[in-house]
């Protein structure tokens, strides 16, 4: 063994210092060039119209770091005195450096890119969560693979491997592979889309965000999140609010008296309700509304029901804030009287005639006592 002298740790240094500072001075020069580039492209970015254009900036911006310091590695190499078969090995390494960064730019790049149509185009499978991470997940294994075989490591085994693997895996991950699949389903049937308004059969509703690999989230309009597995969506009842359109009929039941005009009180409620169509937002003109005597006639009441037609389903609220108002200020106006429930008691005393009572009761019955 040679022994360790200082002309030894001298030369050795000497030896080092040309392959480093290759390295560095390559690497370096090569961060400054790409800092000057990715400025250029940025105001050039910014003259179009498109954002397809940022999008590739943002996925490439990353991985031409790992592409400098990759250069700057192999040219090191190549200025290093090192065997054959290290030189070798450190080439078959910095290729699979670059191999990774290059599936990272098509990863980021096809999901972002996708993101960006599939809203322009409205595509919910571009969008969603689970579209994204299929995507990647393809892209990265056949990235995977091509640095196994750059590192010379033979796939065939390791695919059959995985073969025979894989079935105790899909046996271990049977609720994750539901999930999976039944994500899948629901992106391709599209019982739900994003944006959509839904009312679970457990009584949950809201908007839906995002249909992940596993989950698919609800956002309650108290701003809460519900978070649903995909093979339970895919199994539950459900009511979506935005199919087969986001438009729906709005009915308002409206009680007058007896003494009442069923056609003034027909006139007056699609008034009311045609004048609130161009000023409340979310109540729409067309069709116009009308009304229906339904149910009809009831204990104490004439029964009416008003039907118009909002926006989408949240806009409801406040249509029927502001239609209550103008009815009621317009019968308050016309003498029309909302009456109360009532019911007649009768009194009986003895063998003497009975005497009847009127007391107020809502929702109460006539009955009489003995």
């Amino acid at each position: 063994m040679r022994p360790l002298t200082l002309d030894w740790f001298s030369g050795f240094l000497l030896d080092l210092a040309t392959p480093v500072g290759t390295a560095l001075g390559v690497t370096l020069a090569l961060l400054l060039a790409r800092h000057y580039l990715f400025q250029w492209l940025g105001r050039l970015a910014a003259r179009t119209t498109t954002r397809l254009d940022e999008v590739l900036i943002e996925s490439l911006r990353t991985p031409t770091a790992l592409w400098c310091v990759a250069l700057g590695l192999m040219a090191g190499l190549e200025a290093a005195p090192l065997p054959r078969g290290l030189a070798t090995w450190g080439t078959s390494l910095v290729a699979a450096l670059v191999i990774f960064s290059v599936t990272m730019v098509v990863a980021n790049a096809l999901a972002r890119g996708l993101q960006h149509v599939g809203q322009r185009v409205q595509m919910e499978t571009a969008v969603t969560g689970l579209g994204t991470t299929l995507i990647k997940t393809i892209v990265f294994t056949l990235g995977g693979l091509l640095i196994l075989g750059s590192l010379g490591i033979s796939i065939t085994p390791l695919l059959a491997a995985l073969g025979v693997g894989g079935l105790a895996v899909g046996l271990a991950l049977q609720d994750t592979l539901g999930n999976l699949f039944a994500g899948v389903h629901i992106l391709v049937e599209k019982p739900v889309r994003l944006g959509d308004y839904v009312k679970l059969e457990t009584g949950q509703e809201g908007y839906v965000t995002d249909i992940g690999w596993r989950t698919t989230r609800i956002r309650m309009l108290p701003n809460n999140m519900v978070i649903v597995p995909n093979a339970k969506l895919a199994q539950t009842i459900l009511t979506n609010y935005y199919l087969p359109e986001q438009r729906m009929a709005l009915l308002i039941p409206v009680s007058v008296s007896y003494n009442s005009d069923p056609e003034q009180v027909e006139k007056i409620l699609v008034e009311e309700a045609s004048r609130a169509a161009g000023e409340v937002p979310g109540l729409l003109a067309d069709p116009p509304p009308f009304v229906r005597f339904i149910p009809g006639f009831g204990e104490s009441s004439l029964d009416f029901t008003l039907i118009c037609q909002v926006r989408e389903f949240v806009d409801q609220y406040l249509a029927q804030h502001e239609l209550r108002k103008r009815i009621f200020r317009r019968f308050n106006q016309e003498g029309i009287e909302i009456p109360f429930p009532q019911r007649v008691v009768h009194v009986r005393d003895g063998a003497e005639r009975p005497s009847s009572l009127v007391v107020w009761d809502p929702g109460a019955h006539k009955e009489e006592a003995p």
